[in-house]
């Protein structure tokens, strides 16, 4: 029947603007791996890592919000960091329910054995320059919009000429 498919034809899987999002994101995660595998990182583990890198010291709500995770999904994560010696975790003096993270010594070492990830990340992408630079743009614009809660992005157009550099 004509009328029925049209009827449904919203709900089809490769009319979703959500999936290809969702594949092109686990497909990366995946290229990510062999990358990762090294310095014995999960995807997860790594960003968090290169938020820490960044900040060096802020509190587990902070680096959710940064993160779009969970404490439920992020304490794990910083179990096994600590675990491995990259960060500490400690009450804060000002206020016993929030939970400091700090990037240990051995965590800001980390950082100069994982200077390849991103440079072998790159290779892994056949498009052209300009548009990755316009989806990276898109996909920070549609973040915004999605979460307003975040705050602008001041710093995007920032952001995109380091990656042009």
């Amino acid at each position: 029947m004509i009328g029925m498919s049209d009827k449904y034809d919203a709900l089809k899987l490769e009319n979703q603007l959500c999936f290809p999002l969702y594949a092109v994101s686990k497909e990366i995660v995946r290229k990510y791996k062999p990358f990762l595998d090294p310095l014995q990182l999960t995807y997860t583990q790594y960003i968090t890592m290169m938020v820490m890198w960044e900040k060096q010291k802020l509190t587990v709500k902070e680096l959710g919000q940064v993160l779009y995770l969970d404490s439920g999904t992020l304490t794990p994560v910083l179990k096994k960091l600590e675990g491995k010696g990259y960060i500490d975790r400690a009450r804060s003096k000002e206020d016993e329910r929030s939970l400091i993270v700090t990037v240990t010594e051995s965590g800001m070492e980390l950082r100069e054995r994982a200077l390849s990830v991103p440079v072998h990340m790159r290779e892994c992408f056949h498009i052209k320059r300009e548009e990755l630079l316009a989806l990276y743009k898109l996909l920070y614009n549609m973040l915004a919009d999605l979460d307003p809660g975040q705050g602008p992005l001041e710093d995007l157009e920032a952001r995109l000429e380091a990656l042009d550099a």
